[in-house]
């Protein structure tokens, strides 16, 4: 009981030695948010998934990190940990951006926008973006879209939100963007005030490890929390969504990466905890 009680603490003092550098997380997270020419999704191309770490010297985590993200979220092997407790979210409406980065649409906000808190640790809320097919698999299970909501803490610890969106009704926070994803070119695009709470979680229940950027440079460190609920999204959503990026870039999902070494824990409420 004691390991399990401390684990959740080792995983993040781990994350704390290997993002040790701010100035280097600072570069990651700046290059996840910029850098996409020199990369494809495609393979057979020199410069897709698998050739990630020969691209550029600094990327080299893409091919030889052991915490390497996505994973597949497989049942059978995840720890479930109720002492890890329901994700804590303070969202608050601010001024934000749009840009196409080329491998993906993202909204960027401008002033304060919020944070989560994770063991005690609060990491303020940067942006979003959107992988088309879902990056994270459950059980095997791919879906057909995945929204990753980037924050980050003061000593430059990243930590990602996911979610992962079935064919449906539309996404309420997509259908707020809509017209301006349909729209958004080479120049970033103002959005006024946009309400980060429309982002809808839908479940208590998430999965929780460490592992890294799914783009180049691959940082690893990163600490995912998975919402386990699958939401749902519009056909045409998605499609506006793919259109908007760049030729080739259609399909930007990375594929899932060897997890075997990596420790996921499973948060749901306790029985008397009420809804999930």
């Amino acid at each position: 009981m004691l390991f399990h009680a401390n684990l959740t603490t080792i995983f993040l003092f781990l994350a704390s030695l290997i993002l040790s550098s701010n100035h280097f997380i600072s570069i990651a997270l700046e290059s996840e948010v910029d850098d996409e020419s020199p990369f494809t999704y495609t393979e057979g191309t020199g410069q897709g998934p698998n050739n990630w770490s020969q691209i550029d010297p600094h990327w080299k985590a893409c091919g030889h990190g052991k915490m390497q993200s996505p994973i597949d979220l497989l049942d059978r092997r995840v720890q479930v940990f109720p002492a890890l407790g329901k994700l804590k979210r303070d969202y608050k409406a601010a001024p934000a951006v749009a840009r196409n980065r080329g491998h993906d649409i993202t909204v960027v906000w401008k002033g304060d926008a919020g944070e989560i808190n994770i063991n005690g640790t609060n990491y303020k809320l940067q942006q979003c973006h959107w992988h088309s097919p879902s990056e994270h698999t459950f059980n095997g299970s791919r879906y057909e879209l995945e929204l990753h909501v980037v924050h980050l803490s003061s000593n430059g610890e990243i930590a990602v939100v996911g979610i992962v969106y079935k064919y449906g009704r539309p996404d309420p926070f997509l259908t707020e963007l809509f017209h301006h994803i349909k729209s958004v070119g080479e120049e970033e695009k103002d959005l006024g005030i946009v309400n980060p709470g429309l982002i809808k979680f839908g479940s208590r229940k998430y999965y929780r490890y460490i592992g890294s950027l799914t783009v180049p440079p691959c940082t690893e460190g990163v600490i995912w929390t998975m919402v386990k609920k699958v939401r749902t999204v519009s056909r045409e959503q998605v499609a506006a969504l793919r259109e908007a990026v760049h030729d080739g870039f259609e399909a930007n999902a990375r594929p899932t990466q060897q997890s075997d070494s990596i420790a996921v824990e499973f948060y749901t409420p306790r029985e008397n905890g009420g809804s999930t």
